[in-house]
C-alpha cells in the first residue's frame, strides 16, 4: 500500500494577525516549539509517507517560505494554486498530480496548521483508515471524540458501526453549532469533531468528483492532460478560473454514499485563534501565559506574545496582547475570533503593508 499525502497550506490565518501575514502565514509560525505548524505536520508523517510522496498545495506568495522551511520535500511537489478556490478544487488539483504519479495511490489529505500531540496514536489511526479505504473503496474522514461542547468546530454524526469499535458510517455533517446545540451533540454520544482530515484512493475521489461535481471533474481532466506540456500553466489558470469555490464537505462528502469515519483518539486542535494557543499553552499560578520579559501584576487569565520587548500588564484580566515590529493587538480573549475583522478593516483601507 503506497500512501501519498496532500497538505493544504494556502490560508493566511487572519485570526492570527499581526503575527500571521500573507508572506508568513499561520502555518509557517513557530507557535508552540522550535518547529512551525507545517514542519510539525510533515514530521508526524514519518513512517507512513515518504517525503517524495508529500505534496503541498499553496500559492505563489507563500511558496518560497514553504520551500525554505521544508528542504526535504521536492520543490516540484509544492504546488501553486493560481487562485484560492476552497478545498474541493485544491484537493482535485493535488489528486490529478498524485494520480499522474500513481493511479493506485491512497491519498491522505491534511490541513497544514493543526496541533497533534500524540504522533504515535495519529499514525495508528491513519494506518487503520488507509487500510479500510483501500479495502472498501471508501471516503474516510477522521473524527475526534469531543471532550467539551466546542462551538468552533464542525461535527460528524456517526451511524451504524462498520468495523471494530471505531469505524462508522456517517449519518450527517453539522456546521459549527451554537453552545446549546454543541452541548446536545456531546451529550448524545454519537457526534465527533470534524477534523478536516480525509483518506481515500485517488481513483475513488476522482469518481466522486465525476458523480457530484462534473464541471470540476471536466476541468481536472483537462489539467491532467496538460501535465508536462509547455502550456500547463495556461491550462491551469484557464480551468481554475472556471471552477466553483466550494468545500470538499459541501461538494462531495455530504452527498456521497461512500463516506465513513474513523475515530481518532489523539489530542487534536485546529489552532483557530490566539485563544486556542492560550488554551494549549502552559500557564502560571494566575493562569497567565508569557515569557521571561513579561510582568503580570495583579493580572489573570491573559496571554502575551511580544517582540523581545519588556511588557507589563497591571490590574487586567482575560487579555490577549500580540506585538510585532509594526503592529500591536490587544483584545479580550472572548473576542479572539473577531481578530479577522481587523484584517478586513486593513484590506478595506488598503493598508497592504500590514497584511
Amino acid at each position: 500500500m503506497k500512501v501519498y499525502a496532500v497538505i493544504m497550506a494556502g490560508g493566511v490565518g487572519a485570526r492570527f494577525w499581526p503575527k500571521s501575514r500573507e508572506k508568513q502565514p499561520k502555518q509557517l509560525l513557530k507557535i508552540f516549539n522550535e518547529k512551525s505548524l507545517i514542519q510539525n505536520t510533515v514530521s508526524r508523517l514519518e513512517g507512513i509517507v515518504e517525503k517524495e510522496n508529500i505534496f503541498i498545495v499553496t500559492n505563489k506568495i507563500q511558496k518560497p517560505g514553504i520551500v525554505e522551511q521544508l528542504p526535504g520535500i521536492p520543490e516540484q511537489n509544492v504546488i501553486e494554486e493560481p487562485f484560492g478556490k476552497n478545498t474541493a478544487a485544491c484537493i482535485g488539483l493535488a489528486s490529478v498530480l498524485v494520480e499522474k504519479n500513481n493511479e493506485d495511490a491512497i491519498t491522505l489529505i491534511l490541513p497544514a496548521d493543526h496541533m497533534i500531540t500524540d504522533n504515535n496514536k495519529f499514525r495508528d489511526t491513519i494506518t487503520k483508515a488507509a487500510k479500510f479505504a483501500e479495502k472498501e473503496n471508501a471516503l474516510v474522514t477522521i473524527g475526534i471524540t469531543p471532550d467539551r461542547p466546542e462551538t468552533g468546530y464542525g461535527y460528524i454524526q456517526t451511524d451504524d458501526l462498520v468495523q471494530d469499535d471505531d469505524i462508522f458510517n456517517v449519518k450527517t455533517f453539522a456546521e459549527k453549532p451554537t453552545l446549546e446545540t454543541a452541548k446536545r451533540f456531546v451529550e448524545s454520544g454519537d457526534f465527533l469533531w470534524n477534523s478536516g482530515m480525509f483518506i481515500w484512493k485517488v481513483s475513488v475521489i476522482m469518481e466522486q468528483f465525476n458523480s457530484y461535481m462534473p464541471n470540476l471533474y471536466e476541468g481536472l481532466l483537462k489539467i491532467k492532460s496538460a501535465i508536462g506540456a509547455e502550456n500547463f500553466e495556461e491550462v491551469l489558470v484557464h480551468e481554475y478560473r472556471r471552477m466553483k469555490s466550494i468545500s470538499i464537505d459541501y461538494g462531495v462528502m455530504e452527498k456521497s454514499q461512500k463516506v465513513c469515519v474513523v475515530k481518532g483518539f489523539f489530542d487534536w486542535n485546529d489552532v483557530g485563534s490566539w485563544e486556542a494557543v492560550y488554551q494549549l499553552s502552559e500557564k502560571d499560578s494566575e493562569k497567565n501565559v508569557g515569557g521571561n520579559d513579561i510582568l503580570f501584576q495583579d493580572t489573570t487569565n491573559s496571554y502575551v506574545n511580544t517582540n523581545k520587548k519588556f511588557t507589563a500588564l497591571v490590574g487586567v484580566d482575560n487579555l490577549v496582547v500580540i506585538e510585532t515590529e509594526d503592529a500591536l493587538l490587544i483584545c479580550d480573549r472572548n473576542q479572539a475570533q473577531s481578530v479577522k475583522q481587523v484584517v478586513d478593516h486593513l484590506k478595506l483601507h488598503k493598508k497592504n503593508d500590514l497584511l
